[in-house]
């Protein structure tokens, strides 16, 4: 049976296409859409062919921008000596957030994963190294994601800068807070204690 015109069932199936977004949200959004003045809708289309036009990467640390080089690695005030690897864009702003970290970045844009035939060479290893080579860096921060992909990914890195003889941290895992340890997996609790600190 049809519910939809072929205009509004293929505008559901765009949407449903989009991370996160199950065919109830994405019947919520057309229909959201199509009631909505059709200037705010032309609008809303050319942001979205504007922002898709005018992003690209950073030419030293491949994050998302608007320009050449973008305004963490323009930015004077950074620590350059110290270089966090993450995985996307959406963890500098995640790092970004804490109002902690002063240094620079690197973003890999993926992990290691041969379950998807992922490998060091379809993420941006080769480019984190080159950096390594042409710059001093004290100490290199490996904030991959703590699941299997990001271990392999982050085991895989620190064993390419073993010879290099830099600093090579990892991120603390452990027990989030505001978390209660009943919740908490084996894994999580056993990773909480490797990285206990003295108070």
């Amino acid at each position: 049976m049809i519910y939809y015109s072929a205009p509004i069932a293929k505008l559901i199936d765009e949407f449903s296409k989009l991370p996160g977004i199950g065919k109830k949200t994405a019947q919520r959004l057309a229909f959201h859409v199509i009631y909505l003045p059709e200037e705010e809708v032309r609008q809303l289309a050319t942001v979205i062919v504007r922002a898709k036009k005018n992003t690209k990467h950073c030419e030293i640390c491949s994050n998302l921008t608007d320009k050449e080089v973008c305004s963490i690695c323009s930015n004077k005030a950074r620590n350059a000596s110290v270089l966090c690897v993450v995985e996307s864009p959406k963890d500098v702003i995640a790092m970004e957030r804490t109002r902690e970290f002063k240094g620079i970045y690197h973003v890999l844009h993926g992990a290691i994963s041969p379950l998807e035939g992922i490998g060091p060479e379809d993420i941006r290893i080769r480019e984190l190294l080159h950096r390594l080579k042409e710059n001093i860096f004290e100490e290199v921060i490996l904030a991959t994601n703590p699941n299997i992909e990001g271990e392999a990914t982050a085991m895989y890195i620190s064993k390419l800068l073993r010879p290099m003889e830099i600093k090579t941290t990892r991120l603390a895992r452990g027990i989030p807070v505001g978390g209660d340890l009943e919740y908490a997996d084996e894994a999580t609790l056993a990773r909480a204690l490797e990285g206990r600190s003295e108070v």
